[in-house]
């Protein structure tokens, strides 16, 4: 079939094997078979949660068809890909194929992109929520244990906790029932951070007006120039699109 064939020069395809909870309202998806693709821990791909080439896709429209999911682990000779999942509020595309994922399933996504990786730095600062403990947590990984880590991150409660490597050397906060958007109480947390008199590289990721908030602090509070403070908007209430 052309395109199938057409897909298969595209993107990558993958197998269920495994799904877990594994903190609340996240849960670990397991792909094998996407053996020798280049990633940069703290990248992501796009999954795609509904079939592009059957006829309901494209009867409904193809605004729904793709995802995108930041990689919390890879390794490139197995061809096992990690991805932590998050339940959203409602009933999205995203979290209907999250929830309905079993072994054996197969899974098609794009290749690992995406920029928000970490730079040469004197120490790194993270800062963000639950959408942002995944690319965190690849790229703590990745760092060398002699860098200096700081951060801020806030979640709803402890059972949220993913289990970020190094997350010892963070601040947590646990914000309830409120909501992550415009989140005053991380801007806070951020604010209280000791950090060393000059600039290190920040990386904030997570609601967009609570990241733009988080950067404001940086660059008009602490003076950090604006390139070294690296923000990622993944979503914020009322709109699609983010990632």
């Amino acid at each position: 079939m052309a395109g199938r064939r057409l897909l298969d020069l595209l993107f990558v395809r993958g197998v269920v094997e495994a799904v877990e909870e594994v903190a609340y309202r996240t849960r670990l998806l397991r792909l094998s078979g996407a053996v020798g693709l280049e990633w940069t821990p703290g990248q992501q791909v796009r999954v795609h949660v509904k079939d592009l080439l059957a006829a309901q896709t494209w009867l409904h429209g193809l605004r729904d068809v793709l995802r995108t999911y930041s990689v919390w682990d890879y390794e490139p000779e197995t061809g096992r890909l990690e991805l932590y999942v998050l339940d959203h509020d409602g009933a999205g595309p995203g979290t209907r194929w999250a929830h309905t994922a079993e072994p054996g399933q197969e899974v098609v996504f794009g290749k690992p992109e995406g920029r928000f990786v970490t730079r040469p730095a004197a120490y790194h600062v993270f800062v963000g929520e639950e959408t942002a403990c995944v690319p965190f947590g690849a790229m703590l990984r990745a760092l060398p244990a002699a860098e200096a880590v700081h951060g801020a991150i806030e979640i709803a409660r402890p059972e949220g906790r993913l289990p970020l490597p190094r997350g010892e050397e963070l601040t947590w906060r646990y914000r309830g029932d409120k909501s992550a958007a415009s989140s005053l109480s991380l801007v806070e947390a951020v604010r209280g951070l000791s950090l060393p008199a000059e600039p290190g590289v920040a990386y904030v990721a997570g609601e967009a007006r609570t990241v733009q908030a988080v950067r404001d602090h940086f660059v008009r509070e602490r003076g950090w120039p604006r390139g070294a403070v690296l923000v990622k908007p993944f979503w914020t209430p009322g709109k699609r699109g983010l990632e």
